[in-house]
């Protein structure tokens, strides 16, 4: 009998896998890579919302979190993905410089808002009124990351390949039955692919596409990601990764020629080089309204949890939300109401009726 049956093996999913074995605890994660939002995200974490210049709400706390998890599973994959880069806001006149300084002057932002100013010229950007410096920043490859704890699964026979159909949960006083598998818990940690969960499909999960670029650009000489109404961030062999585009309507992860136009549009507002494009890839985003994750128990089915809406920043979700998941399952350490599914049961349960199999 397995502790966790994972659904999932993007971001949210492998979070809370690794923090479950860490704590000794038995895993099998079933995937069949139908999502790829988290494989082809910019992977970027940055504590501050650079178009309001405000805190990413519990920064702090997660980005202590995110540094010790990827440091532990770096250690452990003995691969180098979480790349510490500084992110440079570019201004755009001299209001938005004294709008970044009255920012950092601010006692929650002040740790991550340098109060110098970046005046360095890089090749083909023009910066008359140079840049303000994000701390505690970089970028995780998550590309990278899913492929070797994917192999890392593959190696220990913890990975199913295959659709999961959640119709043929079975549930007993242990946990669950799922064709001959035994779990006493499952985690259902499947981005965008909530909407065909019967159990937890009335949450308002709402997905945003969207679409980046990698360009090779020769002239352009960066050692930093640049962060304007797109960011610009270096991978090395003169390649960049550019992003992103975001659509509320489209839910597909086709690339579409008008995200490929109005990437265009926006990075030759901020380069002035040649470049060419080497791969245009989409996704969709599981995101929420409120902005803030779907994490939580079924308020029915005890043995089922969810771990989702990471939106935009799973990189820095995921390990903090995995660790709170995992805290309420195995000691009962209530979440934050601000993450807790609970928070929309009033709204939505007294209009819904559930399949119990």
């Amino acid at each position: 009998m397995l502790d966790y049956l994972i659904v999932g093996s993007g971001l949210a999913g492998i979070s809370f896998a690794e923090i479950a074995l860490q704590n000794n605890k038995s895993i099998l994660l079933v995937d069949n890579q139908s999502q790829n939002s988290s494989r082809i995200a910019g992977g970027l974490y940055n504590p501050v919302i650079l178009k309001r210049f405000s805190e990413v709400w519990d920064a702090q706390e997660q980005l202590i979190l995110m540094n010790e998890f990827y440091d532990q599973v770096e250690a452990k994959l003995q691969t180098k993905f979480n790349f510490k880069l500084p992110i440079l806001r570019k201004f755009f006149s001299i209001e938005e410089q004294n709008n970044w300084f009255a920012a950092s002057d601010k006692k929650n932002l002040a740790p991550f808002l340098s109060t110098k100013i970046i005046s360095k010229k890089y090749n083909s950007i023009d910066s008359p009124y140079d840049y303000g410096e994000v701390l505690h920043t970089g970028y995780v490859d998550t590309a990278l990351l899913l492929d070797r704890y994917k192999q890392y699964l593959t190696d220990n026979n913890l990975l199913l390949e295959e659709f999961f159909d959640s119709c043929l949960i079975e549930f007993f006083d242990f946990g669950i039955q799922y064709k001959n598998i035994k779990a006493r818990h499952v985690i259902f940690a499947e981005g965008f692919g909530l909407h065909k969960n019967p159990f937890f499909n009335y949450l308002p999960l709402d997905g945003t596409k969207g679409e980046l670029f990698i360009i090779k650009a020769p002239d352009l000489d960066m050692d930093v990601i640049v962060n304007t109404s797109v960011f610009i961030l270096p991978l090395g062999n003169n390649l960049f990764k550019v992003g992103a585009t975001y659509n509320w309507q489209d839910k597909t992860d086709l690339p579409t020629e008008e995200g490929k136009q109005e990437l265009l549009e926006r990075i030759k507002e901020i380069i002035t080089c040649d470049f060419e494009i080497v791969k245009h890839f989409a996704g969709v985003r599981p995101t929420v309204k409120d902005r803030r994750p779907l994490i939580g128990t079924h308020h029915e089915r005890k043995s089922l949890h969810i771990l989702n809406g990471l939106g935009t920043r799973g990189v820095m979700l995921g390990p903090a939300m995995a660790q709170a998941l995992f805290d309420l399952v195995e000691n009962e350490i209530p979440l934050s109401p601000e993450v807790n599914i609970q928070r929309f049961h009033k709204k939505y349960l007294k209009t819904l009726t559930f399949d119990r199999p």
